[in-house]
């Protein structure tokens, strides 16, 4: 049949075609009677620190395995119906697949053992698994290691984050070496994450209250373990195209777009629990992100219980854990007021105060109107607790706040300091963890706090490490040249720096890995300060050194995207073509490779800006040892033969020659020290005093870095304290709240009007002050009608130290009460020195209540 063209229906520009109606359709699995186990693992992430779980997926098909980006949801999409059939059929594997099942249940059906408090945990990210792409760094990757730690042990945890439509970016090195930024969206229907549906099959929700608008987010569950996670997602019709957008990009987007993000997190993240009915003890907020959960608590306190603002405060501080994990200021998020009142304007009425009041609990100057909203001083003022994530940092942050407490010096402050851990059976290779059972204890994962039980590692023949080392090397130099080379081929590098990279690149080297993200802080610069030392070093030919770099630098951090640029540039130079490697795309998967494959972790922050830092936990559960400042983790984990450590003490205030002092001293370590150790070999080719680094790491280092020991330390610090003051403080309808606010609000009242009737302490001037012997301090108040129990008077003594003009508490002593005369109270005690020197000394009059679980919690402070 033909058509006549030249009619004017058939003209080119008026033709007309209407659109295909498409129509969605899902072919689910088919999968076998017997093998619907795989199904069930598949969607707990349970399998992904299982090692007997994620070997029987790579038995189905390896090469499929790996191509499915080790997500076995994707994976039994994949797998063809007859190979699934001859499985079915496939004696062997059956019996490893019932054998990991029946662990598998048996570890779940262990859910109904769970011990300790309920605990809400909040975070912005978690790092479980690539398959779930919602982390993008070190504090999700925590929180992971966090929830599966909660799964391993047993406790009532509960996880509460968003989930992100594109997550963290993709990262490509182009051939000029810069960071290109991809934004790569996840499949929904292929994450181990599961919509969460009402009785009656509808998706659950929560809604927020925005400007002139409603914001809905779905709920999602993820199982890790005994442990629930459950994410919200805005990214749906129901919402405009601007709230779509919150839950797309891990930190992403403008300053409203954060502030959304937070306000989803926290104050979406109590509806979800509302909406789910689940009913923590206590609420556990890891970062600032989530601070907006005490406000939201608040709300639902007075509402319900109709107390007032004071008295709600008491209760929702007394379950309240806040964990920070960055050393400075600028890292902490802030908002201006304007935009904090634009969605937030009505909350003060709902808490029954004032804008003012509302806006203080954001500020450490109330008065400066043109201070910004910190979440930080959020969720201190809504917290009982706050602990930094090591020893080190526990100081730093006492001294970032410390203007929150005026009355005290920073080393009085309350801070406190878990230092992290990691999930040993997430980052520990398969080999590492056979070889714990077989030598240490079969049931060694139960056991991971057992000092004595890691020393039977220096039991273990050299031999066996060793072999076991340079397997674990091999593995990784193997992975590492086929990466190189497939990202070489695409960005279409010379065949020649291709060919001599892949040749030179050698699984006998010394390697070293420097992996994290880049921010210039982490100082990847460090070990190029001398380009013609570090030729010398790598290239030595007896001894030669191959550095193995990867690492993200934030879209808008311009400064560390000029370190991973620099640091491409000098691998393709002759001299270190082979010798110095970058690999793109840093994540979880590459970094189990390299931390199970390096010799040795290398870590070059500026002291103290390393709040913790975990990577290199992770290397020396895996036989590498560890090389760093002595910043961080490493600050109270080096122990001296079992790794290398740039001391501590900082010579120059210019950074940049700083800089230059630790580059030469890393470099005499390498030259000196580290490369000679490795190679000195004894007549069977093992490098005896390696070994001996290495046994002793393990049995001194690792077993005080792992989630183990972290979750054990936050219950005995942190959450046993907080749920036995909170169940005292809601009994019998709240009334100690009701007291304690009572109190501080009658301690208020009448603290202006407490007079200084006369006092009397050593005068330096005109008494010499002797060590050893008792001088008396007397101080006499006008106590303005409050009771002599309701007042403190110590006598403080801080050490001065005049060449570096700092001041630090050294002694407080409280003077005893010693009568009422005419109204007025006497409080005296005598002061004994104890040591010589120069000393400042003060008197400080404090309100004292033993409810108060410290001082700062209720910080009113009067110096003589």
């Amino acid at each position: 049949m033909f058509f006549d063209t030249t009619r004017p229906e058939f003209i080119a520009d008026q033709i007309v075609s209407n659109k295909p109606d498409w129509k969605k359709f899902i072919v689910e699995e088919n999968i076998p009677k017997n093998l619907k186990s795989l199904e069930d693992l598949s969607k707990n992430l349970w399998w992904s620190w299982n090692t007997d779980a994620i070997n029987l997926f790579c038995s189905i098909d390896n090469e499929l395995w790996e191509e499915s980006g080790q997500n076995p949801i994707i994976f039994l999409q994949k797998i063809p119906l007859n190979h699934l059939e001859k499985l079915e059929n496939d004696h062997e594997f059956l019996s490893r697949l019932e054998a990991v099942s029946s662990d598998y249940y048996h570890y779940i059906n262990a859910v109904k053992d769970k011990k300790g408090p309920k605990v809400a945990y909040f975070s912005m990210e978690f790092g479980l698994h690539d398959s779930l792409r919602i982390y993008g760094g070190g504090l999700g990757l925590l929180a992971g290691d966090y929830l599966k730690e909660a799964s391993d042990y047993n406790r009532d945890i509960v996880g509460i984050g968003l989930l992100y439509r594109y997550g963290y970016f993709t990262q490509i090195i182009s051939t000029g070496g810069e960071q290109i930024v991809s934004d790569d969206p996840q499949d929904f229907n292929t994450i181990p994450a599961q919509p969460v549906r009402d009785e009656n099959g509808n998706w659950m929700s929560i809604s927020i209250k925005l400007p002139g608008r409603n914001l809905t987010a779905r709920i999602w569950k993820v199982n890790v373990g005994r442990v629930e996670l459950y994410l919200m997602d805005t990214d749906f019709e129901a919402n405009i195209v601007q709230d779509r957008s919150i839950t797309h990009f891990l930190y992403g987007g403008d300053e409203e777009n954060r502030f959304k993000q937070e306000f989803l997190l926290g104050i979406g993240g109590i509806r979800v629990l509302n909406v789910l009915g689940i009913k923590p003890d206590l609420f556990h907020c890891n970062e600032g992100h989530a601070a907006f959960i005490g406000l939201e608590r608040l709300r639902e306190i007075i509402h319900e219980h109709n107390l007032t603002f004071q008295e709600a405060l008491e209760v929702v501080r007394s379950s309240s854990l806040y964990t920070t994990h960055t050393p400075v200021p600028a890292g902490h998020d802030s908002f201006e007021e304007s935009l904090v009142r634009m969605y937030m304007s009505h909350y003060p009425d709902r808490l029954k105060i004032t804008w003012d009041q509302f806006i203080r609990l954001g500020k450490s100057n109330p008065e400066d109107k043109n201070e910004r909203f910190s979440m930080s001083y959020l969720a201190i003022n809504l917290s009982q607790e706050l602990n930094g994530v090591s020893r080190l940092h526990g100081t730093v942050t006492q001294e970032m706040f410390a203007n929150l407490w005026k009355g005290y010096t920073s080393d009085e402050n309350y801070v406190g300091y878990v230092t992290n851990g990691v999930h040993l059976p997430t980052w520990t290779s398969g080999e590492w963890i056979d070889l714990y059972k077989n030598e240490l204890d079969p049931d060694f994962l139960d056991k991971e706090f057992n000092r004595e039980m890691w020393k039977k590692i220096y039991g273990v023949p050299d031999q066996v490490i060793w072999n076991l080392r340079n397997s674990q090397r091999e593995k990784l130099i193997l992975y590492v040249k086929e990466r190189i080379k497939i990202a070489m081929s695409k960005r279409l590098e010379p065949p020649k720096i291709m060919m001599e990279s892949e040749e030179k690149f050698d699984t006998n080297t010394l390697t070293i890995g420097f992996a994290r993200r880049f921010a210039t802080y982490k100082r990847a610069h460090l070990l190029f300060k001398d380009v013609n030392r570090l030729s010398e070093i790598v290239n030595n030919p007896e001894r030669p050194i191959q550095f193995v770099f990867s690492g993200k630098a934030h879209p808008r951090d311009k400064a560390g995207q000029d370190l991973i640029k620099m640091i491409v540039e000098m691998s393709r130079k002759p001299e270190f073509i082979g010798s110095i490697i970058f690999l793109q795309n840093y994540d979880m998967t590459l970094a189990q490779k390299l931390v199970r494959g390096v010799d040795v972790w290398m870590n070059t922050p500026t002291r103290p800006l390393e709040a913790s830092g975990t990577s290199g936990m992770k290397a020396i559960m895996n036989g590498a040892l560890h090389f760093s400042i002595l910043d961080g983790w490493w600050a109270e984990g080096y122990v001296e033969g079992a790794g290398w450590a740039v001391p501590e003490e900082r010579i120059f205030e210019n950074q940049e020659f700083q800089d230059e002092l630790d580059a030469e001293t890393i470099y005499d370590l390498l030259e000196n020290e580290i490369a000679p150790m490795f190679y000195k070999r004894n007549k069977d080719g093992i490098p005896v005093e390696w070994i001996g680094y290495i046994k002793k790491s393990i049995a001194e280092i690792v077993p005080n870095f792992t989630t183990n020991r972290m979750f054990i330390d936050y219950e005995e610090k942190y959450y046993k304290k907080l749920y036995k003051r909170n169940v005292k403080l809601k009994k019998n309808d709240f009334q100690l709240a009701r007291d304690i606010s009572l109190w501080k609000r009658h301690i208020t009242r009448s603290w202006n009007g407490l007079r200084v009737v006369s006092y009397h302490h050593p005068d330096i001037s005109k008494e010499a002050v002797t060590i050893g012997e008792g001088y008396k301090a007397e101080v006499v108040l006008d106590l303005n009608g409050l009771s002599p129990g309701d007042i403190g008077v110590e006598v403080v003594i801080r050490n001065f130290e005049y060449e570096n003009d700092r001041e630090e508490h050294t002694f407080s002593m409280e003077l005893r009460f010693d009568g009422m005369v005419n109204g007025t109270a006497t409080f005296r005690g005598i002061i004994t020195p104890v040591k010589p020197g120069v000393f400042e000394y003060g008197i400080r009059i404090f309100a004292k209540n033993i409810e108060l679980p410290h001082r700062q919690d209720f910080p009113l402070v009067r110096w003589l």
